[in-house]
């Protein structure tokens, strides 16, 4: 019996150790480092944006040990399903494809799609008038399966929102449709004076933080999304960054 007894203590102490080195394990959360006010590197260097505090307040409130794994937006989905990343937040549009291949959590931001046009443009007021342009998007988003039913010139897609800015001002094309808030916060800030956006919103979208299929921790981040949406904070980080309350 004694010998039992050494046995049965030995495998819970074995069972604990194994919890506890799953639940100390370092999380990986893939981003996409360039899509401001989103998530970007400041003028000291320092990642910060909406995203990027929104879940820093989630992990601290979780006691989540984490690091963040830049990468292009079209590596994130991949990243998901092969659980090479444990979460990822990067303005990620919840879509009935992507639902097929990850879960994500709550919607915790509703975007839409814009038009932005050089700001001497007088020729493109909206999407009818894209039929005869050359437009740029991001490579791997929901303007992209939007773009297919608009008849244009041409389509051009690539990595990542500096080069859609760099793309329109070149002259490369004539203007950019992609996510309202990356395309605001640029034509308010660094390109002042130089672009504008034009036209309404398309195409209502929520964003959700994405996790593998099957993740426990998708649950836990929920919970802490919406005690953050309950006690305050939530409203206050969206104010931070957009300059007005949450719709």
């Amino acid at each position: 019996m004694f010998k039992c007894l050494k046995t049965i203590v030995f495998t819970v102490l074995v069972l604990a150790f194994a919890f506890g080195s799953v639940q100390a394990k370092e999380l990986i959360v893939g981003v996409d480092a360039n899509f401001r006010p989103f998530e970007f590197k400041n003028e000291k260097g320092e990642f910060t944006g909406f995203d990027v505090q929104l879940f820093d307040a989630i992990a601290e409130d979780l006691g989540l040990d984490y690091k963040w794994q830049t990468m292009d937006f079209n590596g994130i989905i991949p990243a998901l399903q092969s659980k090479s990343i444990d979460a990822a937040i990067a303005g990620i549009t919840i879509k009935s494809a992507r639902e097929e291949v990850v879960d994500f959590s709550h919607p915790y931001y509703d975007s839409g799609l814009v038009i932005l046009v050089r700001a001497d443009n007088e020729d493109i007021k909206s999407i009818e008038d894209l039929h005869d342009k050359v437009v740029v998007t991001k490579t791997a988003t929901t303007s992209v399966d939007f773009l297919k039913a608009v008849p244009t010139k041409d389509v051009k897609l690539l990595p990542n929102t500096d080069n859609l800015f760099m793309e329109l001002l070149t002259g490369g094309a004539d203007a950019v449709f992609f996510d309202s808030p990356p395309l605001m916060y640029y034509a308010q800030n660094q390109g002042q004076g130089k672009v504008k956006v034009v036209g309404p919103l398309y195409q209502g979208q929520p964003y959700g933080i994405a996790f593998p299929q099957g993740s426990e921790l998708r649950e836990k981040v929920n919970i802490a999304l919406l005690k953050m949406m309950e006690d305050g904070r939530y409203a206050e980080l969206y104010r931070k960054w957009f300059g007005s309350d949450p719709k």
